[in-house]
This record gives C-alpha cells, structure tokens and sequence, in this order.
C-alpha cells in the first residue's frame, strides 16, 4: 500500500546532532518534528517523581495505565505534556537523559510509546529522529537515515551544550563516560536495542555542520521519492 504521509526516520546514539538536524529538517520540508526521546525522558520524569527505581520493569511498567503523555503542536513547535502538565524544560537535563535510557528498556514502555508514535505517524507528515524509528517504529517507511559520529565529538558537543545552557557542574570527562554509558544502555537492551535498519543510509556527521548534513538529507531524500 501507498504510504500516505511523508514520515523521515532519523536514528542513532545521543549527542550525534539527531535533534537539531531534525527540527532543521523539518522546517526546510515545512512538516512537523516529532522528538521522540522526549517521550521517555516524561516517562522517565513520570518515575522520578513516583520514586521508582527507573531500571525496575515492574514498578515503572505499573505506573503506565495512569500515566498520560501528550504531544502538543502550537505554531509547528512541540512540547510534551506528562499528565497534563507542560514538562519543558523538566525533562532536558542530563539526568532526564539516563532516566530514558533506563526506562526504555522496558517492553511495556516502548510499546506504549510506539503506539503513540504510529499514531501520531500516521496522521501527519513528519520527521521523527529516536533509536529505533526505522527498526520498529516506521520499519516501512521509505526515508531512513542513521546519525552518528565519533564518541568524542559526541561529548563535545554536548558538553558544549551544557555550558550553553549554564550547566556546568560536570566535567567533559564526566559527560564523556555517560554518553558511553548510555551508548552501551541503548545497543544492550533486550528489547528494540539501538540499532541501523539494514536499508537505512548511514550519515556521520563528525566533520559536518548542520547545514551540511541538512543539505545532505534533503538531497537524499529527494532521490528516494523520485526512485520510488
């Protein structure tokens, strides 16, 4: 069947830019930009504040049936909302980070948000950057893209984030080591573990800037709707 929107799948490991090309992307294509990490930073916010341990299936899979997140769309721009409450910018720390990572892990979890994603997919011409976004989520969309670069232009770039934001309480190593850490996290899970989909294009980024990687997907993806 003809798939009816256009949804661009932008996957790999955090710090790799996926976020920025993506809302970039987005905004050059004139569709929306669906930042589905954000979905389970509120549900990793969602255990924090409940005081489950974020690595415990049990307990963070049961608070699930009372826990509603929502993606709002205002003037192209999103927010999450966590039981009706706007969690920008609650869930962008570096800690909300590891809490994701942790509570992704998670069967239930995903397929909860996945069906969220699907859905939300389904509606709306979109450019949708995670880790699994071609493997699981939108397996037969056309338009897949793999973000990555070294470990250690990773770390520099969100160090530099942090900074910019006025979080300086942890050293570059120490952003370093977590992004490592969360790398090993992502492609260990047992459950939709980060991966590359085998027809997706692989795009390292380390020596590009934004506007060139841009460029570069709109490029590509022109040529995979003209061969299509």
């Amino acid at each position: 069947m003809e798939q009816q929107k256009i949804n661009i799948a932008l996957d790999g490991p955090a710090g790799a830019g996926k976020s920025t090309i993506a809302k970039q992307l987005a905004q050059k294509l004139d569709i929306l930009y669906l930042d589905t990490g954000a979905m389970y930073r509120a549900l990793g916010l969602k255990a924090k504040k409940c005081g489950v341990d974020p690595k415990d299936r049990t307990k963070v899979e049961a608070l699930l049936p009372d826990t509603r997140v929502d993606v709002i769309y205002q003037n192209g721009q999103m927010r999450v909302e966590l039981d009706g409450e706007n969690v920008e910018p609650a869930i962008r720390t570096q800690e909300m980070g590891m809490y994701a990572s942790a509570v992704a892990a998670h069967p239930g979890v995903r397929e909860y948000l996945v069906e969220l994603q699907r859905k939300i997919a389904l509606e709306n011409d979109l450019v949708l950057d995670g880790r699994d976004i071609g493997t699981c989520v939108l397996p037969d969309t056309r338009y897949k893209f793999f973000i990555t670069a070294s470990l250690e232009e990773r770390a520099h770039r969100r160090f530099a984030e942090l900074v910019q934001k006025g979080e300086k309480s942890e050293s570059f190593e120490a952003v370093k080591a977590a992004m490592a850490q969360r790398d090993k996290a992502d492609a260990e899970r047992e459950f939709s573990p980060l991966t590359c989909a085998d027809d997706a294009e692989v795009v390292d980024t380390t020596e590009m800037d934004i506007d060139e990687v841009v460029d570069f997907l709109i490029e590509a993806i022109d040529t995979r709707r003209h061969q299509a």
